[in-house]
C-alpha cells in the first residue's frame, strides 16, 4: 500500500507542476481536507474538493498566474501517508516569494483525502498572500 501511494503522491505533484487541473481534480477525494497554514486570507481548512480548487484559483489569480512548486524532492511513504519536502515560489509586480515547504498527503483507496501544508518562511508567505 505504502508504493502505491507515493505513485500516486508522485501523479498528483506531477500534474500540479503540468497545470493539469483534470487529473489534479482526478486524485483528489471530493470529500478531502486541506489544511493550509499561516494567517493569511488562504490560510485555514478547506472541505471538499470544490473549495480546494476555489483556493487554489485564487493564489493563482493574487500571484498573477507565477505560483509554482518547483521541486519536489524525495516522496516518503509510510501506510496512507506520504511526505515530500518542496520548493514553491511565486511574484506578482510588488512582492514575491520563493521558499522550501512540507506537504503531508493521507490517502484512502487510490485517493488524496486530506493534506497538511508547511512552509519555510510562514510570516513571509503570509506578507505575500496578504489578507
Amino acid at each position: 500500500m505504502t508504493s502505491k501511494n507515493v505513485d500516486i503522491a508522485s501523479e498528483y505533484f506531477q500534474a500540479v507542476q503540468k497545470g493539469d487541473l483534470a487529473k489534479v481534480g482526478e486524485l483528489l477525494a471530493e470529500e478531502i481536507v486541506w489544511h493550509q497554514p499561516g494567517a493569511n486570507r488562504f490560510s485555514g481548512e478547506h472541505k471538499g474538493r470544490d473549495a480546494v480548487f476555489a483556493m487554489l484559483g485564487g493564489m493563482m489569480e493574487a500571484s498573477q498566474g507565477s505560483f509554482v512548486i518547483d521541486t519536489v524532492h524525495a516522496l516518503m511513504g509510510n501506510g496512507d501517508m506520504v511526505a515530500t519536502s518542496i520548493h514553491f515560489a511565486g511574484r506578482r509586480e510588488d512582492a514575491s516569494m520563493s521558499m522550501d515547504g512540507v506537504d503531508v498527503l493521507r490517502l484512502k483507496d487510490g485517493k488524496i483525502v486530506e493534506m497538511w501544508l508547511f512552509s519555510g518562511d510562514q510570516v513571509s508567505e503570509d506578507a505575500f498572500w496578504g489578507q
